[in-house]
């Protein structure tokens, strides 16, 4: 029952089309935000609604170890199932941790050859078939075409969706398309892009890209005490 309840309730589904997959296999997905503001924490969630429904989760990070990307899902976890009895938490938590797996790279170490080479070795044991692909921590301030490439050549082979946190900057203005900057002329390779913007004490959550054609319009947003997607609706 707790698994079914938090699927239904995640405001996620409002960025999808009716169903809780906003991002079509080999599809690739944006969130972009400022330093600090949350792109982290709304990956993890989109994670966390993909382990609930027992989909199996590639986490990679270029800029923090196993267990500090291992803190940020369980703080989440925890403010997302705090209304609900801890035993039925636990039990849930060691559930789901069997689809996640967490994999980091140094950032200049970083290439998709090596992270092929990584994944090969996953599947080829019977340690771990990915579903989807969480990728935090790439730095769209350097040239990154390639490196979209040949990873958009992975998620097609692969058949897995891909987020990407894309850092942008204050008061930085739109690129050509209207999009941010970071991705201004490669916006054709994300089928989805979401913004997290500050508005006073909130972190808007807004669909500038794929997803629900009302989803720009939603009340989703960012709650920074609990660091979950909330809908002000609701």
């Amino acid at each position: 029952m707790l698994r079914k309840d938090l699927i239904l309730r995640n405001p996620l589904r409002l960025l999808g089309h009716d169903t809780d997959d906003i991002l079509p296999s080999g599809g690739f997905g944006a969130v972009l935000a400022c330093a600090g503001v949350g792109k982290t924490a709304l990956m993890v969630q989109i994670a966390l609604n993909a382990l609930l429904r027992d989909k199996n989760v590639l986490h990679i990070s270029l800029n923090e170890p196993v267990y500090k990307v291992s803190l940020w899902y369980e703080e989440v976890f925890r403010n997302i199932t705090q209304s609900y009895e801890l035993h039925e938490m636990n039990e849930l938590w060691e559930t789901i941790l069997m689809h996640r797996f967490i994999m980091t790279f140094q950032v200049d170490g970083f290439s998709v050859p090596r992270l092929k080479e990584r994944l090969t070795d996953l599947t080829a044991q019977g340690i771990f078939f990915p579903q989807m692909i969480i990728l935090d921590g790439l730095p769209f301030d350097k040239p990154v075409n390639q490196i979209l490439t040949d990873l958009k050549t992975l998620a097609t082979d692969y058949r897995l969706p891909v987020w990407l946190a894309v850092r942008t900057h204050h008061q930085e203005e739109s690129g050509s398309d209207g999009l941010p900057l970071q991705i201004d002329g490669i916006s054709e390779l994300f089928n989805v892009a979401i913004q997290l913007q500050p508005e006073g004490k909130d972190v808007l959550v807004k669909a500038l890209k794929g997803g629900n054609p009302t989803a720009g319009q939603t009340n989703l947003y960012l709650d920074p005490s609990t660091l979950l997607i909330k809908d002000k609706m609701l």
